[in-house]
């Protein structure tokens, strides 16, 4: 029997082919940054929304990391990181993709009635859709559906199948109506505002007592802070989500947007860009509430 390629050398063969490759660690997630790196105290990649003045050899910052040098890709610090790696990933933006990650049934039937057909490859719960053409990454654009491109990863499993098409109208518009989603009452658009954490003094229609929702609440914020590489974002939907849901039969007010803030101040805090942080909490509180209608 023939051996399977191992990461590096299917890292070689995308690059050879213009597609930038990164490293996946146990858990299929990006290596951690390096101690010099941590919490982004060099400034970021050149390439990330920040351009910051990183020379990092190591395989730091994630997607940014991803690249076709295969100087960099062979270096001494990534050659251990191939020895470790689980996984492949690459930077679909850097190979002039967008990947629409369709991560349930349910997603993958609504994009087989509404997104035009282009190549395909087959996940462990769904498929990716890939077209030609970069544009913004956006998470949970709808129920199961997250946009991946310019500020992404995505694992690599395949070529895929079917001919790959351009991206249309109806792709972008996926991330153009995240943008004009309305924001719940108390999430500004500017910047994270120092403000007192919840309490029953701002949530006097709550039926929970205030233990049960810091308790689920620092639970929530501690699985973002967790995620320093990747993910904090759609961990920041998912517990917005979760916590919206458990207010579902309060008379109300129970101060979802204070509880919003604090979700969004953790992803912020581990390097996800504040207008990413704020769409995913404010699809997450939105989702949930309309979850547990």
């Amino acid at each position: 029997m023939t051996a399977a390629p191992s990461p590096l050398h299917i890292a070689l063969s995308l690059a050879a082919h213009g597609v930038p490759p990164l490293p996946l660690r146990a858990g299929k997630v990006p290596f951690g940054n390096c101690p010099a790196c941590a919490k982004n105290a060099c400034g970021g990649r050149p390439n990330m929304k920040s351009a910051g003045p990183c020379l990092c050899p190591d395989v730091c910052h994630a997607w940014a990391a991803a690249t076709t040098d295969t100087r960099i890709l062979t270096s001494p610090a990534w050659e251990a990181a191939w020895r470790r790696a689980v996984a492949v990933a690459y930077h679909p933006g850097g190979a002039g993709v967008t990947v629409v990650d369709l991560d349930t049934p349910n997603a993958v039937a609504w994009a087989r009635e509404t997104l035009p057909a282009t190549r395909t490859v087959p996940t462990t719960r769904g498929e990716h859709w890939i077209y030609r053409g970069v544009m913004r990454s956006a998470n949970a654009v709808r129920p199961g559906v997250d946009v991946k491109s310019l500020m992404q990863y995505a694992r690599w499993l395949g070529p895929g199948t079917g001919r790959m098409t351009a991206l249309s109208p109806a792709v972008r518009a996926l991330v153009v109506k995240e943008d004009t989603n309305p924001a719940p009452a108390g999430l500004a658009s500017s910047s994270v505002p120092a403000r007192a954490p919840w309490s029953r003094s701002v949530a006097t229609g709550c039926r929970h007592t205030e233990r049960y929702v810091r308790t689920g609440l620092e639970r929530g914020l501690t699985l973002v802070s967790a995620r320093t590489e990747s993910g904090a974002g759609s961990q920041a939907f998912g517990v917005a989500r979760f916590l919206a849901a458990q207010h579902a039969q309060c008379p109300g007010p129970c101060a979802l947007d204070v509880i919003g803030e604090e979700i969004v101040a953790a992803a912020v805090a581990v390097g996800v860009p504040e207008d990413y942080a704020r769409r995913a909490v404010t699809n997450g509180l939105n989702t949930g509430r309309g979850a547990a209608a």
